[in-house]
């Protein structure tokens, strides 16, 4: 479903880091699925997670073009819009003094 598939944003939640700009490169083996990514405000980032019943658990660490480090978690529902793959993803960012949580939006490209 995921494998050699290529994602941007479309929609970011205003605390959100990723942008159009980020392009996601996935992979997937059976239900472990791992994705590179850059772009926008993105030097490089990583995620692994599992995909169960509709579902992409991940954990993504990513470093900004700035210098700042970013990681945390992500829950996602998994649907097709006109024959393209989308990710609705609720995150929570774990690296700054307090947790961040919010919804973006990823469509296959």
């Amino acid at each position: 479903m995921l494998d050699n598939i290529k994602m941007n944003v479309v929609q970011t939640a205003k605390n959100g880091v990723v942008n159009e700009l980020t392009i996601f490169h996935f992979s997937q083996e059976g239900n472990f699925v791992s994705a590179n990514y850059s772009g926008g405000p993105i030097r490089r980032g990583y995620l692994v997670g599992q995909l169960n019943n509709g579902m992409l658990h991940f954990s993504y660490c990513q470093i900004r073009t700035d210098g700042q480090l970013d990681n945390g978690k992500s829950d996602c529902i998994v649907s097709s819009d006109n024959g393209k793959i989308t990710l609705e993803e609720k995150f929570e960012m774990n690296s700054k003094d307090t947790i961040e949580k919010g919804t973006n939006i990823f469509k296959e490209i």
